[in-house]
């Protein structure tokens, strides 16, 4: 596989305007928010943009909530091509958005407008962008989350992006899915996975990504189907793996494929800086 890091650029809804001070400075369609983000150790480039931000997310005595410093809606409308989604200000500092996928987005959408209606598993799905491309790329997609909030959102933002078919929305764990379908003989052309760091499926099933990946990756290898040009796209965030480590435990449990591997970045509007959020690994049957 070869090591190619992934670096998403401004578009017309989102743009990362600085960073720095272990914050970033980011515009959601006219809403300019400011989060956490520990990589970013240097000195901030615009100051003077910061004072602009309508809501912050701040740290304070291990818990974290938004100070708005102006009113703000509750949840508001973004594009990116033609997918319409909404973002909110969630509890976690997390807005429903990850920018940083658009680079995967493109290459789902590619993927799959080679193929014949593909069937296609997103686990850990959220908020669903990376299944509406790829239903709106002619997939028959499998949305999978252990939250019932975030199908909700996800089924939302389907119907925003006008998806009405072609998407089934499942709540589950996704370890216990899986299996059920390697039982059943289910096979997928196509796999997404993001799975977190921890997390709990819908009847409190612990999940830790240092024991259960490995396992799911196991059990992903009975339903990723055989035939050439299917794919599978693993992202990981705020686990402490290299993108080495995730490449190398796709290549011990599949074998030598056709791929890429690296870092999630995003780029900030004219500034040759980036962020490093995140890692990938992508994987074409021969």
């Amino acid at each position: 596989m070869e090591n190619i890091n992934l670096t998403t650029e401004p578009w017309e809804d989102y743009e990362l305007l600085d960073s720095g001070d272990n914050r970033k400075l980011e515009r959601y369609g006219s809403a300019i928010l400011i989060r956490p983000e520990t990589q970013a150790i240097w000195r901030r480039k615009q100051p003077d943009l910061w004072s602009k931000a309508v809501a912050e997310f701040i740290w304070s005595d291990g818990k974290g909530a938004w100070h708005k410093k102006d009113r703000i809606a509750e949840k508001w409308a973004l594009k990116w091509r033609d997918v319409s989604f909404s973002v909110r200000l969630t509890s976690f500092k997390h807005t429903g958005l990850f920018p940083e996928q658009a680079p995967n987005w493109e290459w789902i959408d590619k993927s799959i407008r080679t193929k014949d209606k593909p069937n296609v598993l997103n686990l850990f799905g959220y908020t669903g962008l990376a299944s509406i491309v790829a239903a709106k790329a002619g997939a028959t997609v499998t949305h999978l989350d252990a939250s019932r909030q975030s199908n909700s959102w996800a089924k939302e933002n389907a119907i925003a992006s006008d998806v009405t078919k072609g998407i089934r929305y499942i709540l589950d764990d996704a370890m216990k899915f899986v299996k059920r379908e390697g039982r059943r003989g289910v096979s997928y052309d196509g796999v997404i996975l993001d799975p977190p760091a921890f997390g709990r499926g819908p009847k409190g099933e612990v999940w830790r990504i240092e024991e259960d990946l490995p396992k799911l990756m196991d059990d992903l290898k009975v339903i990723f189907s055989h035939k050439p040009g299917s794919f599978l796209l693993l992202n990981g965030y705020a686990a402490g793996y290299t993108p080495l480590s995730f490449e190398q435990l796709i290549d011990s449990c599949f074998g030598s494929s056709t791929g890429e591997f690296g870092e999630l970045r995003l780029k900030e509007t004219d500034s040759s800086r980036s962020i490093s959020e995140g890692i990938y690994v992508r994987l074409v049957r021969n």
